[in-house]
């Protein structure tokens, strides 16, 4: 097993070679505990991989895109401290819904399960996402 990290990102672009990261939330699906990383600066990654490397040695990236979330996070990781505590792979939470629902096409229904609205604070909508994972979970 391993932690469950729900990230979610806001940008000034749509990837790191065309904007700039502006903040990032996370939270961890255990503890509901999160950060809130307000910048894309060395300073911020080193405290949020201190904070992550609390939560245990084997952490997983899950988003509601992480097509979008992890590339952010990835790329500072990379680019601060030569090195990404999640690794090279992130979780989809609409890709497990849709598992779930055996329906490939099916993947937006999770989200009405969101207890903190989705309002782009970085961190509500992790949380958010953390507490509708948690309700999909509680129904198998």
């Amino acid at each position: 097993m391993g932690t469950l990290i729900f990230v979610d990102c806001e940008a000034s672009g749509q990837a790191p070679s065309v904007g700039e990261l502006t903040e990032f939330g996370a939270v961890d699906y255990n503890t509901l505990e999160t950060f809130h990383g307000k910048d894309a600066s060395i300073e911020t990654f080193m405290k949020f991989e201190a904070w992550l490397l609390g939560k245990g040695t084997r952490l997983i990236f899950v988003s509601d895109n992480p097509a979008f979330d992890f590339q952010w996070i990835n790329y500072y990781f990379w680019k601060h401290l030569n090195r990404n505590p999640f690794g090279h792979s992130a979780r989809r939470i609409s890709d497990f819904y849709a598992g779930l629902q055996r329906n490939f096409w099916v993947t937006q229904g999770w989200k009405k399960l969101r207890i903190t609205p989705h309002d782009h604070n970085p961190v509500h909508d992790a949380l958010g996402n953390a507490e509708a994972f948690k309700q999909l979970l509680s129904t198998l």
